[in-house]
């Protein structure tokens, strides 16, 4: 279980978060999360794929020229997960800083938190 959790914490971050093409962002979020999987973001909560993928193409939409990149290793415990990331212009300092924090059932994500660090001054 710790290396699906592990999986899923890092094809997250990359194929949902980082991903520009709608497609294959939608793709992503239906082989990773649960049909009534949960995000809980600062912006409010979003409940179901529709929702997770309107939110997650209008975030990359923001920004779509930044990458997130892992900050260390990601951590599994029975079945939860965490993993720290960055997001900023490749090859740059990230511009924020968050971890995320997933809940797992029948091997997909049911529940996502993110958390956001203060953003750099």
């Amino acid at each position: 279980m710790n290396e699906r959790i592990d999986e899923l914490l890092y094809r997250n971050l990359q194929e949902v978060f980082g991903e520009g093409d709608a497609k294959r962002r939608r793709a992503a979020i239906e082989e990773l999360y649960t049909e009534d999987c949960v995000l809980y973001a600062p912006p409010g909560v979003f409940v179901g794929h529709d929702a997770l993928d309107k939110f997650s193409g209008e975030l990359r939409a923001t920004h779509p020229h930044f990458a997130y990149s892992p900050i260390g290793e990601a951590q599994a415990l029975h079945n939860a997960g965490r993993l720290a990331w960055g997001s900023g212009p490749r090859g740059e300092a990230p511009h924020y800083t968050g971890i995320d924090v997933i809940i797992v059932r029948d091997g997909k994500i049911a529940a996502l938190y993110v958390f956001l660090d203060s953003m750099p001054s």
